[in-house]
């Protein structure tokens, strides 16, 4: 009876929610056939090393780069140009200055102190661009993404699962078990732009997104101790 109560984009966001989990485990299960019939695809070949070190060494920090900053970063670069508004081609602009930033910043830097500054420089630099005026280019900019939001929708969806491969190897290796290992990221993605059409908000994707790692997350609780 609560569900009902809930607003109608809210209702969508856990109708979404369910389709993707149902996705994630319509592609798990073609791939237990998969590795049936092909047992030499080994999808032990790559492993999430660092990922999977720095949620051991700190577990606080982790939970706060899955459920806060990835959705919210990863969001804004990926999601903010889908028949976006001159707020979110302003987020996206933030974002993609706030990833540059990342590489000037030493890795050793603790994490939750580094993220949340590059936050709030980011918001500090949203204020500034949304005191602006939109000008012509960006006027012309926004009518182009809006009349190919299906081409961005499906070519970020794939871009999101594309630099995840960097959890596995770095540089540009790719093959056929990397492709397998981040299809589950592209199928994401393909629900983050999905919901970001829908509820005409960039916030909704960032919920979803942060919904779904909460999930793993909660999941991974019992090995953070």
């Amino acid at each position: 009876m609560q569900l009902l109560k809930l607003s109608p984009k809210t209702r969508n966001l856990f109708r979404n929610y369910w389709l993707m989990l149902g996705t994630y485990f319509l592609f798990f299960f073609l791939l237990g056939f998969l590795t049936t019939v092909m047992p030499s695809i080994d999808l032990q070949k790559y492993q999430q090393t660092e990922l999977f070190n720095f949620m051991n060494e700190s577990p606080l920090a982790f939970v706060f780069m899955a459920v806060l900053v990835a959705p919210v970063l990863e969001e804004s670069l990926f999601r903010s140009l889908i028949k976006p508004s001159f707020t979110e081609i302003y987020i996206f602009i933030c974002a993609v200055l706030s990833f540059i930033a990342l590489a000037f910043i030493p890795e050793e830097a603790n994490s939750i102190l580094k993220y949340g500054l590059l936050l709030l420089s980011a918001f500090l630099l949203f204020l500034f661009f949304s005191s602006l005026k939109p000008g012509r280019f960006l006027r012309i900019f926004r009518i182009f993404l809006y009349r190919n939001y299906k081409l961005f929708w499906i070519l970020t969806a794939l871009l999101f699962g594309m630099v995840h491969v960097w959890n596995y190897v770095e540089g540009w290796h790719f093959d056929l078990i990397l492709l397998i290992l981040i299809f589950p990221r592209i199928i994401a993605g393909y629900f983050f732009g999905k919901i970001k059409i829908e509820n005409q908000s960039l916030l909704w994707p960032i919920l979803l997104h942060a919904m779904n790692n909460g999930v793993v997350v909660f999941f991974l609780i019992p090995g953070l101790t």
